[in-house]
């Protein structure tokens, strides 16, 4: 499949300086390899990873066994340990997942059978009156409470991740888009584009682009095609709230099929934000449609009544990187190595959306193992 021979200028190249991208380089540097980690735009976390809720997740709703379930609570774990050893601010501030009529009562009751089956065992059912005693404000059949949910501000984390990844000396490039790469028998030979193109050889590549993964994947010449899944996007937009809110706790209501429903977080400014909520998109364009507010205020309205008329504004967007359809079960996240496609030193990250954030760690971790680092 690959032939020829290219010396080899670095041992790692990862691809996107996402989160995600930050903790692999910052993981691969701090096991001793010698990283270049390129960026295609202007800084660190310019894309789907400044376009988030910041939540940090518990893991309650993603299938047990999945990647998903697993890196999500070893994610968690690890960040908040991260977090106070690197000083980040965050806060566990917990969360409500609420049920606004009966049929939901029994929908709520799987998830919490679910959360637990993840290792998530701190969960509690609240009835009506005990999930009022916590956020008066709101209106429920019941509830469950989620102490160990948190947010965290996620700019302060890419930092701390991309200094200690320095420190370790990786090198960071912005302005690098990778236009091409080949499988040379003993690494990699990528061409990169922007102001100063370059050429570069690896030994390990690591794609961690976000919303470009499956497009990047499909610049590398050797991997196979059908190790390359199709890209979706879905487009999340939030609005924010003017006025001080009302909720200590975050808010969630119960699932829908392609997020968790317009929920209501707070920044560590306690500044209220909603959303997001769900938009199947053809091309990435982040400005907000004001129109969209309307299908806000019902959605909130099933778990706070009161909501003012005319007291949200168009706050931003999010799109998630997924990897399947709006009819098809929500897909795993895919960590595609050399045990899947037989490409020596490739791992492609596929659908790293929510809870990438709260598994970045975890994921690094395991990216780490795929390598096998020999």
């Amino acid at each position: 499949m690959c032939g020829g021979q290219v010396s080899v200028d670095i041992e790692c190249v990862v691809v996107g300086a996402g989160v995600v991208g930050l903790a692999v380089a910052r993981a691969l540097a701090r096991a001793g390899r010698e990283v270049i980690l390129v960026e295609a735009g202007e800084g660190i976390g310019v894309g789907i990873s400044s376009r988030n809720s910041e939540v940090i997740h518990a893991g309650i709703y993603y299938p047990s066994g999945s990647l998903k379930a697993q890196l999500c609570v070893e994610g968690r774990q690890r960040l908040y340990a991260f977090c106070d050893e690197r000083g980040v601010d965050y806060r566990r501030i917990g969360k409500l997942i609420v049920a606004t009529d009966e049929r939901q009562r029994h929908a709520l009751q799987a998830l919490l059978e679910q959360g637990r089956r993840n290792g998530v065992d701190d969960l509690q059912w609240l009835d009506a009156g005990q999930a009022r005693a916590l956020e008066p404000a709101l209106s429920c059949v019941a509830a469950l409470w989620s102490p160990s949910t948190g947010i965290v501000d996620s700019h302060a984390l890419m930092l701390a991740l991309q200094a200690d990844a320095e420190a370790c000396g990786t090198s960071i490039v912005f302005h690098t888009p990778l236009e091409w790469a080949r499988c040379t028998g003993h690494g990699f030979e990528l061409h990169m584009g922007g102001a100063q193109p370059m050429t570069l050889s690896c030994r390990q590549l690591i794609n961690c682009a976000g919303l470009s993964a499956p497009e990047v994947a499909n610049r590398i010449e050797g991997l196979p095609a059908q190790h390359v899944p199709k890209a979706w996007l879905c487009k999340g937009s939030y609005f924010s709230f003017s006025g001080p809110a009302p909720f200590r706790h975050l808010v969630y209501p119960a699932p829908e099929s392609a997020g968790l429903g317009v929920h209501m977080t707070l920044d560590l400014g306690g500044q209220a934000r909603f959303g997001p909520d769900i938009e199947w998109v053809e091309h990435v364009d982040y400005r907000v449609d004001s129109r969209r507010s309307e299908g806000f205020y019902q959605a909130i309205r099933r778990y706070w009544p009161a909501l003012p008329d005319d007291s949200l504004q168009p706050a931003y967007s999010g799109i998630r990187p997924k990897i399947s359809g709006p009819s098809e079960p929500a897909a795993d996240f895919i960590i595609s190595g050399p045990d899947v496609h037989s490409v020596p030193g490739l791992v492609n990250l596929f659908g790293i959306e929510s809870p990438g954030l709260t598994s970045c760690l975890a994921l690094a971790e395991r990216v780490v193992q795929r390598l096998i680092l020999v």
